[in-house]
């Protein structure tokens, strides 16, 4: 058919009723009065820059705002930097064909749209609009509070439902006090109970079949319900019970050593069921990738850094890599005192700690001087690495054993980032507490680790354990259980 002004040029969507009167070119007015307007925050393009495409039959709408703030982050050397660039590519791609429809909408499929709203926040018209709010955004140079004047505009123009989009909780608490409808971006959530899925699965079994468990270490039987390499515990009676990994359909009995083995230190046992499903995981060739969830003193730093140095000196790997994210990932380092290694002490202090205790500082005579660490001798020929995440990106990384701590600081896009870091020959193992976020852009369903779990829950390549128990000490499972 004819394009005209507000008229879109798919077949996916046609028969619109398109409200040709109106003024487009602000793009405060959807192309179509059918379906809702979401005004998009800058966090969001960020955290997904193909985020335009997961609105169904709706209208996105991107304020100009955030297009300057885009433009502030696209030189970085960081993710943030990359989304920003990725984004404008995207929308550059989307519009140069029509640039005629940047303010009126093109078709993103399944009827929806996306437009770029330019609106004159500061002309009479709108001026009149915004008044009721103007004594609370009273700092019009402020960008949250500009892209939250754009949503009032967009809504006053359009008959459906306008909705500001945001992973900014503060900017969400504004918009909700003013009555603007607000959402956080929810395409790549989890579910709440795949963040509490905590013990292991109990699979009840004769004890016939327990017996040949036993003896042969696999048992043949399909269950449509477990994922790939899913830890459960086979039970035939009350006291009769052992732990499994499903895989395939088969159950395979653990396979793990006595101890970790630590020539430069100590031996590392697990003390509990979910420690040693750990460990089976961890010194798994097969398992390219493990994530683990846990409370703080569950052991899974301590017990994934003690597997890494099993391995090494099991000569499976040419080194061990050890990062943690500085929070937020991205952000500069610049404000704290001294040389990039002191700068960077504060957050990988629980790495060397975990170092410490697996091996100690070489006992020394009165006079020798400060007692020496073995792992030291490591760390300068590059065997071990302990790094901010910020350092790694766009490096390949082959033949390692790569621990990543806190991986719940990360986005879901930083965290495919690091995935695909990967090459061959080496295991990522990412491992944090859900419950525990800094990054004010995540949640507990939002984050890297978790969205990683489930992304890679039906692949052979990867497993996933969940520790309860806190080994810390007495007074830390107290804690733990009683605050």
């Amino acid at each position: 058919m004819t394009q005209q002004k507000g008229q879109l040029n798919s077949a996916d969507c046609q028969g619109s009723e398109f409200m040709s009167s109106q003024p487009f070119e602000s793009g405060l007015v959807a192309p179509s009065i059918h379906g809702k307007n979401f005004v998009l925050d800058t966090n969001v393009l960020i955290h997904d820059p193909g985020c335009i495409y997961k609105f169904g039959d709706n209208h996105v709408c991107v304020p100009f705002e955030v297009l300057s703030e885009l433009d502030r982050f696209k030189n970085e050397q960081s993710d943030r930097g990359a989304s920003a660039r990725a984004v404008h590519r995207l929308l550059t791609t989307i519009f140069e064909d029509s640039p005629e429809d940047i303010t009126t909408g093109k078709c993103t499929g399944e009827g929806g749209t996306i437009r770029l709203v330019a609106a004159d926040q500061g002309s009479n018209d709108a001026g009149q609009k915004l008044a009721p709010y103007r004594r609370i955004l009273i700092d019009d140079e402020k960008i949250d509070h500009r892209i939250i004047a754009c949503t009032i505009l967009v809504s006053d123009a359009n008959e459906g439902e306008t909705i500001l989009v945001t992973k900014d909780f503060n900017m969400q608490l504004k918009a909700r006090a003013l009555g603007i409808a607000c959402e956080d971006y929810k395409n790549d959530k989890v579910n709440q109970d795949e963040v509490l899925d905590v013990g292991l699965r109990r699979i009840t079994i004769s004890p016939n079949d327990m017996q040949r468990f036993a003896s042969t270490h696999v048992l043949e039987m399909d269950n449509d319900d477990l994922g790939a390499n899913q830890y459960v515990l086979l039970e035939a009676g009350e006291k009769r019970t052992m732990p499994a990994r499903y895989l395939e359909g088969n159950f395979h009995k653990l396979n793990i050593p006595d101890a970790l083995k630590n020539p430069k230190g100590i031996s590392l046992k697990p003390l509990n069921l979910g420690q040693r499903c750990l460990i089976d995981a961890l010194l798994n060739p097969d398992i390219k990738l493990v994530t683990c969830f846990g409370a703080a003193g569950t052991g899974k730093t301590l017990v994934g850094v003690g597997a890494a140095l099993h391995s090494f000196f099991q000569r499976d790997f040419q080194g061990v890599t050890i990062s943690r994210p500085v929070i937020p990932m991205g952000e500069g380092i610049g404000f704290l005192p001294g040389d990039i290694e002191e700068k960077m002490k504060p957050w990988l202090q629980p790495v060397y700690d975990a170092l410490d205790y697996l091996m100690p500082p070489s006992a020394r005579k009165k006079g020798d001087g400060p007692a020496a660490h073995p792992y030291q001798d490591l760390i300068d020929s590059n065997v071990i690495e302990v790094e901010a995440l910020c350092f790694i990106r766009g490096r390949s990384i082959p033949n390692r054993y790569f621990i990543l701590d806190e991986a719940q600081q990360l986005s879901p896009l930083e965290a495919k980032t690091i995935v695909t870091r990967m090459s061959r020959g080496s295991k990522l193992v990412m491992i944090g507490d859900p419950a525990q976020i800094d990054n004010p852009y995540v949640d507990s369903r939002s984050n890297g680790l978790v969205y990683t779990r489930r992304k890679m829950a039906d692949s052979s390549l990867a497993a996933h354990i969940s520790l309860e128990k806190v080994e810390r000490s007495e007074l830390a499972e107290a804690g733990a259980q009683m605050m």
